[in-house]
């Protein structure tokens, strides 16, 4: 397997993870578990910014974030549509990368304005790590709040999207 084809398949993992934890997220009730809809929110939220600036980084577009997460909190409707758009973004980004293109570094600013360097691969593996660190968060307090987060599983993925996986 190719750094593209995991890659690639890495981030087609993502969007499918995002898609059941909104999914399942939804079933929060804002009205007697507002705190936890919100902060399960404010974590995808901040998925959500980082996933931009690094989609930005790796496009050679201007960012225009001065922090990882925005002031207001989206609707959960709106951020689901944000993050699903983003995330077919970053599945076609990914799908033909030469091996030249992936090791190519970047220059780029952080946030607080400090200078940075890394690889297209490296932010690649940043944002997959990132998003599935913080899904975990979210899920936690899914959970705390009675509604049991999907679980996110590369292996699961792996076996619902290619069911012949099983029968090896």
């Amino acid at each position: 397997m190719s750094t593209t084809t995991l890659l690639h398949s890495l981030f087609k993992y993502k969007a499918w993870s995002n898609e059941q934890l909104f999914a399942e997220l939804a079933k929060v009730d804002p009205v007697t578990q507002p705190d936890a809809r919100h902060n399960a929110m404010r974590i995808l939220n901040h998925i959500y910014v980082v996933d931009q600036i690094f989609a930005a980084h790796l496009s050679g577009a201007t960012q225009s974030f001065t922090a990882t997460n925005t002031t207001e909190t989206p609707t959960l409707e709106a951020l689901r549509d944000g993050v699903a758009m983003l995330d077919a973004w970053y599945v076609d980004y990914s799908a033909d990368l030469s091996p030249e293109q992936l090791a190519e570094n970047i220059p780029f600013t952080f946030t607080d304005g400090d200078k940075g360097l890394m690889s297209r691969e490296e932010m690649l593996a940043h944002v997959t790590a990132h998003g599935t660190y913080h899904r975990g968060a979210a899920g936690r307090i899914m959970m705390q709040a009675g509604t049991p987060p999907p679980r996110d599983l590369y292996t699961r993925f792996l076996h619902q999207s290619e069911p012949l996986r099983r029968a090896a």
